[in-house]
This record gives C-alpha cells, structure tokens and sequence, in this order.
C-alpha cells in the first residue's frame, strides 16, 4: 500500500485511492505520415461507399432500401 493514499471521509468511510501512473511516451512512434495515410484511408472508404450506394440503387431502386 505504499503508492496508495487512504482517506477518511465525514461519515468514518475509508476510501483508497491509487496513484497516479506516469505518462509514457514512446519516442520511437513517428507520426509524421499519419495525416496523410488518414486522407487516403477516408478516401477509400469513401469510394466504397458511393460504391455501394449505386449498387443498392441499382438493385433495389431506392436510394437508401427500406427508407426511400
């Protein structure tokens, strides 16, 4: 219980209270093409979508099944 902290509240309830971790940060993660790979990965998504929507228009005729 030495990284801990037990307090006493009015009511003569105890309650611990862990202490708090260090934050780490791993040096050796380079973010530097993160926002780039992000714009290609949300542009793909993207044409998988529209994607899908022709396909459910084409088969179905509506532009979202069962809504429109």
């Amino acid at each position: 219980m030495a990284n801990s902290q037990v307090t006493t509240e009015s009511g003569g309830r105890q309650n611990m209270f862990p202490s708090e971790t260090r934050p780490y940060i791993d040096e050796s993660v380079s973010y530097d093409s993160y926002p780039k790979n992000a714009e290609k990965v949300n542009g793909r998504w993207a044409m998988i979508g529209f994607v899908a929507l022709l396909g459910a228009y084409v088969t179905t005729g509506q532009i979202i099944p069962g809504i429109f």
